[in-house]
């Protein structure tokens, strides 16, 4: 079996890239219903509702319990790994987003004065725990499906 067959048949592989995948179309219907408006860039673009990463992640480690047993060491570090960056998600990196906003207001006001400053600072980088948990709803559903 060649290395692209055997990567097109590894189901924790395709319940995680599909998960993601869907989650980042998601995030451009999901803006379109609110402001009706397309924004073809949210699916290249990380924050919003719901977290790819937590889909990605959440997909990941339910295929490998799926697979391997939710009894499994490998399925226990799947988890653990989950966990950390969907922690991650709704905290270090919400709050770098939120840094960015604030500094993005403090440079706003320094160029009001004429000094002209490089750029702004990305603010959509974290998630609401919300926006994680549907990520991770979104993922485990992914991979139950693809394994049945």
């Amino acid at each position: 079996m060649g290395y692209l067959e055997a990567l097109s048949n590894n189901i924790v592989l395709l319940s995680a890239i599909l998960a993601w995948a869907l989650a980042q179309f998601l995030k451009v219907i999901i803006e379109l219903l609110r402001v009706r408006r397309i924004k073809p860039g949210l699916m290249f673009s990380t924050g919003g509702m719901p977290s790819s990463h937590s889909s990605f992640m959440a997909a990941m480690a339910t295929a490998v319990g799926l697979g391997s047993g939710f009894d499994s060491v490998i399925f226990a570090v799947a988890a653990a790994i989950s966990l950390v960056v969907m922690s991650d998600a709704a905290g270090v990196r919400r709050a770098a987003g939120k840094q960015a906003k604030v500094i993005n207001s403090l440079v706003e006001n320094i160029e009001n004065t004429g000094i002209v400053l490089d750029k702004k600072l990305k603010e959509l980088l974290g998630h609401t725990p919300i926006e994680v948990a549907c990520g991770a709803i979104l993922g485990i559903c992914i991979a139950i499906l693809l394994h049945n």
